[in-house]
């Protein structure tokens, strides 16, 4: 079946929405299946550059239809703002659908998010604050609004009401927050509902329609493994499920629809907010990797923390999302480097580890084992096909494709989508659909 899953190998800003749009040339559908506004998608056509965060990266295609799917939280204010700044610089949107069933990111909910980090002080997680944890917390308990409640303005006071009766009892006892008044969020609720009225609809219908007609559809994920609500660093992680089977909860396909995962994966290491990250470096090595690679979050500005690539998670995310083919982005950052490291396992306690262990606590005490491979000075940004790299650098190549027990089909060597190295000169995602 045509349905191919975009996913992060990492802590998330791998680089997945300049593949999302490079691959999107060849597809008919791009869905976003889990996440929120706290994912940050950027993509780079010539002088121009797009910061997405709900709309899904492939969108910049006027042949593409965007869905937003039944496994993202939404915030309407912000997919409204969204959606009037690309309409702004050109782009048309007349095609972008919302799932009904997606949940509604309420302005309680940013509101306790960002108590709830501030709370707790020095154990906070790092959440972007955008609400994202606090909604999907309401999925789960059953209480939450969805965007097709928008368009019914009977069901949506009932659940207003009942949100808010629990809500500001939360703000208020527990935070010392105002509450928030009824009407007002009522009225704000209602008239989301009638902008976004167009959009709101069974995005799982409009997927399968479209896969029936063998249609090629790209599934594109947020954040990344290691971020995974059952996979990832927990309790650092996001709140949904970042990896392949993610799309099919959150796009709306079965396991058996999916043809291929692409797992992007990022040269070196990278991670915003809390949580361990067992090859961060803080040498003049760290900083090269932050002002070469402009490794600043897209959402919040943070500055990423950076190290070195570390391949015990790419063999484990490389496992749970049963990976097909890695495209590998920014390889061009590395350059000037003399010399490349990666970390091959983990001293823990005085015994070495070479598998991924799942306790973030264990990864607290991590010391990192290290492999050394010869760096190289040539700008590969002009770079078109493999050959032209330098040796050492594709030496570093196929030890990644070598850990990783997968190929390594595209390289990225800069952030336009000309960039971009075909391994092997072939399409990433077949005319018919299925592997390449």
């Amino acid at each position: 079946m045509p349905a191919n899953v975009i996913c992060g190998l990492q802590w998330g800003d791998e680089g997945k929405g300049k593949v999302t749009d490079l691959l999107s040339a060849d597809v008919s559908l791009v869905v976003r299946y889990q996440g929120g506004d706290n994912a940050g998608h950027t993509v780079v056509i010539g002088d121009e550059t797009f910061k997405l965060h709900l709309v899904p990266s492939g969108a910049l295609h006027p042949h593409i239809q965007p869905i937003i799917g039944p496994g993202v939280v939404v915030n309407p204010g912000t997919l409204l703002e969204e959606i009037a700044k690309l309409e702004a610089r050109g782009v048309v949107m007349d095609k972008l659908r919302v799932s009904a069933a997606a949940h509604v990111i309420m302005p309680y909910h940013v509101a306790l998010d960002g108590a709830r980090e501030a709370a707790a002080g020095a154990g906070m997680i790092g959440t972007t604050k955008r609400g994202i944890g606090p909604a999907y917390g309401d999925r789960a308990w059953r209480v939450g609004i969805r965007m097709g409640d928008l368009l019914d303005a009977d069901l949506l006071r009932d659940r207003l009401k009942a949100a808010l009766a629990e809500k500001n009892v939360l703000l208020e006892r527990a935070y010392g927050l105002p509450a928030f008044e009824f009407e007002p969020l009522f009225s704000d609720a209602l008239s989301w509902g009638q902008r976004l009225a167009p959009l709101i609809t069974d995005t799982t219908r409009i997927v399968q329609d479209a896969l029936r007609r063998d249609e090629l559809v790209l599934l594109e994920g947020a954040q990344g493994t290691l971020l995974d609500l059952d996979h990832g660093t927990y309790p650092y992680v996001t709140s949904s499920n970042p990896v392949a089977g993610g799309a099919c909860t959150g796009g709306g396909v079965g396991p058996l629809q999916i043809s291929q995962v692409i797992g992007v994966l990022k040269a070196y290491s990278t991670r915003v907010g809390a949580g361990p990250l067992p090859t961060e470096l803080f040498d003049e090595v760290g900083a090269h990797l932050v002002e070469a690679g402009h490794e600043f979050g897209t959402t919040t500005g943070r500055r990423r923390r950076c190290g070195w690539l570390d391949f015990l998670p790419l063999r484990h995310a490389v496992e749970v999302n049963s990976v097909s083919n890695i495209v590998l982005n920014k390889l061009d950052i590395l350059s000037g480097l003399p010399e490349v490291k990666v970390c091959v396992g983990y001293r823990v306690d005085g015994k070495l580890i070479e598998e991924w262990p799942s306790s973030a606590a264990v990864l607290e005490r991590a010391e990192p084992v290290y492999d050394t491979y010869e760096g190289w000075m040539q700008d590969l940004r002009p770079c078109r096909s493999i050959d032209e790299l330098p040796t050492a650098a594709r030496r570093y190549v196929a030890a990644i494709e070598s850990r990783a027990g997968v190929p390594i089909t595209h390289i990225s060597v800069g952030p336009e989508r000309t960039q971009t190295i075909a391994v092997n000169g072939e399409p990433l995602i077949a005319a018919t659909g299925g592997e390449r």
